[in-house]
């Protein structure tokens, strides 16, 4: 798959429905790291047809760059995946980088998208596309290790938090609020889901906060998912993705202490000649150096470097 795509940053995921005009020209002018054409929840079966035409229409007449263009397909056991499939990459393949698919609970659902991609890559010309999964099921989460696993093309698992909810029965009525009684069962399915992505080299994001007017509550919810780990979140309006973009990246203070870190790391093991060093009064290895590493590289990918370098 397109390397330059797996390690995108995701920290945000604008979903848009594809069959509404003014959402998809809205898009346009949304900053988010990732752009997703929705034909599943948003759009009624009877305007998938429309769904599809849309995303192609909105493909092709916008460049979206900076951003990862995807469509989410309608489940594969339901009518409507195929055409799909064969719709998008017929109209705007050239234009699209991934295919989202919704409710993934076996392997073989993985793998039946990634083969007739193949095929419709050789049809049109195409670039590979990446796959981004959702785990939306009880059996999705038991299995989540060996989906993610499942195909060379993946790129990302996505938490489907409204869905998975049903599906297990966890009480509630607002799609990604998830304090309370049952908040240490959430704890676990991010800690499971977080494993099985970073197990397969995937990024990880967290699925939408329905109170789309409650900013408060989406950064909360989102400094939630970003202590366990996660890449990013799905946002559902415009200004959701200012704030998701505030918590899923590292802050000047965070990237300036890496690159301290990285420096007093580096004098001590090239100049002293030892594998452990104290810096601050903390001592700092090279488990250290690779925490460091990586706020730095997160940093760099959201445009922050540290004030030595950048300022």
């Amino acid at each position: 798959m397109n390397v330059e795509a797996r390690v995108q940053v995701c920290r945000s995921c604008f979903s848009v429905p594809a069959d509404n005009p003014r959402f998809r020209d809205r898009a346009a002018a949304v900053p988010a790291d990732m752009l997703m054409f929705d034909l599943e929840d948003s759009v009624t079966p009877a305007r998938k047809a429309a769904g599809r035409d849309g995303a192609v229409e909105a493909l092709r007449a916008h460049p979206y760059e900076g951003r990862f263009r995807a469509v989410r397909i309608n489940a594969v056991d339901s009518p409507w995946a195929l055409d799909d499939l064969r719709c998008v990459t017929d109209g705007a393949g050239d234009r699209l980088q991934g295919i989202v698919m919704p409710k993934v609970s076996s392997v073989s659902t993985v793998q039946w998208a990634d083969v007739l991609l193949t095929q419709l890559e050789k049809q049109h010309r195409l670039p590979r596309l990446a796959i981004d999964i959702q785990i939306e099921t009880a059996a999705g989460l038991e299995r989540v290790g060996e989906l993610a696993l499942a195909s060379p093309r993946l790129r990302a698992l996505h938490l489907g938090a409204g869905d998975l909810a049903a599906d297990m029965g966890i009480p509630g009525l607002v799609i990604g609020e998830e304090d309370g009684p049952a908040a240490g069962l959430w704890s676990s399915v991010r800690t499971r889901l977080l494993i099985a992505a970073r197990s397969a080299g995937l990024l990880m994001v967290d699925g939408p906060y329905a109170r789309f007017r409650d900013l408060d509550g989406l950064r909360r919810t989102a400094r939630m998912a970003a202590a366990f780990g996660f890449d990013g979140k799905w946002a559902i309006h415009p200004d959701q993705v200012p704030v998701l973009h505030e918590v899923f990246s590292p802050s000047q203070s965070e990237v300036d202490r890496a690159g301290a870190i990285l420096t007093a790391f580096h004098r001590s093991s090239e100049r002293d000649l030892t594998a452990a060093a104290d810096f601050e009064g903390e001592m700092i290895d090279e488990a250290t150096r690779k925490m460091a590493e990586r706020t730095l590289a997160r940093g760099e990918r959201a445009g922050v470097t540290p004030a030595a370098v950048g300022g």
